[in-house]
């Protein structure tokens, strides 16, 4: 029987030969808190308003489980993009950081199970939007492309120093990277505008991640069947959040290996007040039968993070099935 690791680095290869289904989030250690993160002041932790390194503010309300950003009257950051300027301060990057709680972590990873981890949320075209509004951005995608590329080579730049940090100081293993580039049924802009805007700078990213042999696990709860060879192309290894309102089998043939699909899972059914056991296993089961044969799946819920789940139930019934999925099929399980 392989260990956790070696099954997932078999159902990475093209040709592998897994002896089982990854169970979810198994082969990640999280390297969280990392120092970078928490000076990015990304989210909300407590009820309330706050503001992020970047000038975005956050509001996280009594009752719900994450913050979300605030845009109303007069907290937009950048009205005009092309006053991009003089309103966005890029947020700049210290000489030294407190590494010291993130690598104690790193050490304490089972060397038989755990890949070490690091997360690293507001992708491209989220630092984008969350600026701008959903709205603001997409319409300046349309109508001022030079300012648009202008400002977006300005983000990509400090994420490609903001990796290089992590690299230098942590070493990670796997690189968990979230951009949601799509809602359920479509992407949030046409193909070729993505294209355009954003694949270049994810391509020059992920080859600098894989030159330092990390692997890049790409979170996008979207729907991104145009695109998916593109993101073969730009160098993701896994894409995590996959929903299956997207054609995963479909999608799993045209792949033919070359990049793994996790997630599968439709939380919208199973992550709800009212779920129950039955609801649970059954979707997680169809999952794992319907992705399972074509190969290169790790059955997983659609969040971006283990921790996501709203209900105690889901977050132990869900590995507890796979497990049961994986003992039946193949005999043994994680």
């Amino acid at each position: 029987m392989l260990t956790v690791k070696q099954n997932f680095l078999e159902t990475l290869k093209r040709n592998g030969s897994p002896d089982r289904l990854v169970n979810g989030y198994e082969f990640m250690k999280l390297l969280l808190p990392d120092p970078l993160l928490i000076a990015s002041g990304h989210g909300l932790r407590a009820p309330g308003r706050g503001v992020d390194a970047w000038g975005v503010s956050w509001e996280l309300m009594e009752g719900q489980p994450y913050a979300a950003p605030y845009h109303g009257k007069g907290a937009v950051v950048l009205e005009d993009v092309r006053a991009w300027r003089e309103k966005v301060v890029v947020p700049s990057f210290r000489d030294s950081y407190d590494w010291t709680i993130a690598r104690l972590i790193a050490a304490s990873a089972n060397p038989e199970r755990e890949f070490t981890t690091v997360f690293f949320p507001g992708g491209l075209f989220e630092r984008f939007h969350l600026l701008m509004g959903i709205e603001g951005a997409l319409i300046a995608l349309m109508t001022e492309p030079e300012a648009v590329t202008e400002l977006l080579a300005t983000i990509a730049e400090y994420r490609m120093r903001y990796v290089q940090i992590l690299v230098e100081n942590l070493h990670p293993e796997i690189f968990l990277i979230h951009d949601d580039w799509g809602m359920k049924n479509n992407l949030f802009m046409h193909p070729e505008t993505w294209r355009t805007f954003f694949k270049p700078h994810y391509a020059e990213l992920y080859a600098y991640l894989h030159s330092e042999a990390a692997i890049v696990v790409h979170h996008a709860d979207s729907f991104l069947e145009p695109i998916i060879m593109d993101m073969v192309e730009i160098g993701v290894d896994v894409w995590q959040g996959a929903l299956p309102q997207n054609d995963i089998e479909r999608l799993q043939r045209e792949l033919d290996g070359r990049m793994v699909i996790m997630g599968g899972i439709d939380a919208a059914i199973i992550d709800t007040p009212d779920t129950n056991e039955e609801i649970i296993r059954a979707e997680v089961r169809r999952a794992c039968a319907t992705y399972g044969t074509g190969g290169h799946f790790i059955p997983c819920e659609t969040y971006g993070l283990p921790n996501n789940i709203l209900y105690p139930l889901v977050k132990t019934l869900i590995p507890d099935e796979i497990n049961r999925y994986n003992q039946e099929v193949f005999g043994h399980s994680s």
